[in-house]
């Protein structure tokens, strides 16, 4: 039986994002896109169990950026009832800690934060900006990434980005575990590999090079390819 995969969006651009991912695997694999909640408050407890609610046992995990992490700690609450773990450019921290340096400094996630709330249509015009830059034609895929968009950004989603922390999750969850990282991502800085990799020594973990965060749009075939070797090993 071909393994089920479902993956998780990140913050603000819907599910669009992973269409052409989803699509490129769906030869092999049984592969799944399911919404973030529509919170409006950074719970993380509540994300989590309203996740677990909706998603059935027994499936990878996998999510970009914010779906990433919050693939992360539901695959360590299942424990066993998760396979495996996928991430895309997902860091263990979205904004930097002494402790884990390798992340948005908190002032400048600070400063997007605040522009959000007066001007949401701008401030994700930015991001989608950010999360092209690095790409061959960063203009283009920024237009794309919002003009596909079928989902809202959030204060609540933001908050959660802030908060979330998985290091304890990718140490704890003993399945399986791929990390793919953008070479020139903007948002999560290429460094966070090495210091998964420290973190979780039994993870694989590659970086995609010449690609930025929405690699998974703009190199697909890439990160198709390392998730279809990744998987066929383990199926």
């Amino acid at each position: 039986m071909l393994p089920s995969i479902i993956l998780l969006p990140g913050w603000a651009l819907g599910s669009a994002p992973l269409v052409p991912l989803a699509e490129a695997l769906g030869g092999d694999f049984q592969v799944g896109i399911e919404a973030l909640p529509a919170f409006d408050h950074a719970d993380i407890e509540q994300w989590l169990d309203a996740l677990d609610e909706r998603l059935p046992r027994g499936i990878w995990l996998g999510g970009w950026s914010l779906g990433g992490m919050l693939a992360t700690l539901l695959a360590a609450r299942r424990g066993v009832d998760c396979p495996g773990l996928l991430t895309l450019a997902s860091n263990a921290r979205f904004t930097a800690c002494e402790a884990w340096p390798t992340a948005m400094p908190t002032a400048t996630f600070a400063v997007f934060r605040e522009a959000y709330e007066p001007n949401p249509a701008a401030t994700l015009k930015r991001f989608a900006m950010l999360c092209s830059q690095g790409a061959v034609d960063f203009r283009g895929l920024s237009r794309r990434l919002l003009e596909e968009a079928d989902g809202a950004g959030s204060l609540a989603g933001l908050d959660l980005l802030a908060a979330l922390d998985t290091r304890a999750a990718l140490q704890h969850f003993a399945g399986p575990q791929l990390h793919l990282f953008a070479a020139d991502d903007a948002l999560v800085p290429v460094e966070a590999a090495a210091a998964i990799q420290a973190l979780q020594p039994a993870a694989e973990v590659r970086c995609v090079e010449g690609a930025s965060h929405a690699m998974l749009v703009e190199q697909v075939g890439a990160v198709a390819t390392a998730i279809r070797h990744f998987l066929e090993v383990r199926a």
